[in-house]
């Protein structure tokens, strides 16, 4: 069973649901994506799916990429990802197109992306620090981290302490999101609640882990 697809956040929005509730969306357009390659047990140890996603500009791809996808007729792609499966799949193959409507009838699905990036930032953005007094002769006053480590044991400062640093841009997982539209002219997706990322970010869309799970119980 493949269930996910590539695709890219589009941004937020609303929409009213059939019983007239008012329900905050992010809109996804996934696919249409192209089996590059598919992997079995037999040749690549594994089984899973290689799937490209928005197509780059010939002029910008590099001679590995460009053979990549001649072998599927395919144009060089900007988004690549394997989906990992636990059985060789019989119904795909090598230069197929998926759409959208992979996630007819699915109810959740996650969705993982990389977060946006802040930059350097302090201890109050970062953590959510309180800060020291504003007044009163305080020294250690405004946004300072205060005091980080002992003086004579052990005389270093310990691994893990919350201090400032690079913020953001990191991979994220936000599962579990209620599936509110499917829109297969449009290779639309809408899920309740925000994603990962900028707008027009890259996303990875799965039927959620959890659903799986069920699945997998009864068959069992």
């Amino acid at each position: 069973m493949l269930a996910a697809l590539l695709g890219r956040k589009i941004g937020m929005t609303q929409v009213y649901d059939d019983a007239g509730n008012l329900k905050p969306v992010t809109v996804l357009e996934v696919g249409p994506c192209t089996v590059l390659q598919v992997k079995t047990v037999e040749t690549d140890g594994y089984s899973a799916v290689q799937l490209g996603f928005a197509d780059k500009p010939r002029r910008k791809a590099n001679q590995p990429e460009t053979g990549h996808v001649k072998k599927v007729n395919a144009e060089p792609k900007r988004f690549i990802r394997e989906v990992r499966l636990e059985e060789d799949p019989g119904d795909v193959n090598p230069g197929d197109v998926l759409t959208v409507a992979v996630f007819d009838g699915v109810e959740t699905v996650d969705v993982i992306g990389v977060t946006k990036g802040k930059g350097f930032a302090g201890v109050v953005r970062r953590y959510g620090f309180k800060g020291g007094p504003a007044s009163h002769g305080g020294k250690n006053t405004r946004r300072r981290p205060g005091s980080v480590g002992q003086s004579a044991t052990p005389a270093r400062t310990i691994k893990g302490v919350r201090m400032g640093g690079h913020m953001g841009q990191v991979r994220r997982t936000q599962k579990n999101l209620d599936v509110v539209r499917v829109d297969p002219e449009k290779n639309l997706l809408l899920v309740k609640g925000s994603v990962p990322g900028a707008s027009s970010d890259f996303v990875y869309v799965r039927v959620a882990k959890s659903v799986l799970r069920k699945v997998a119980g009864k068959k069992s």
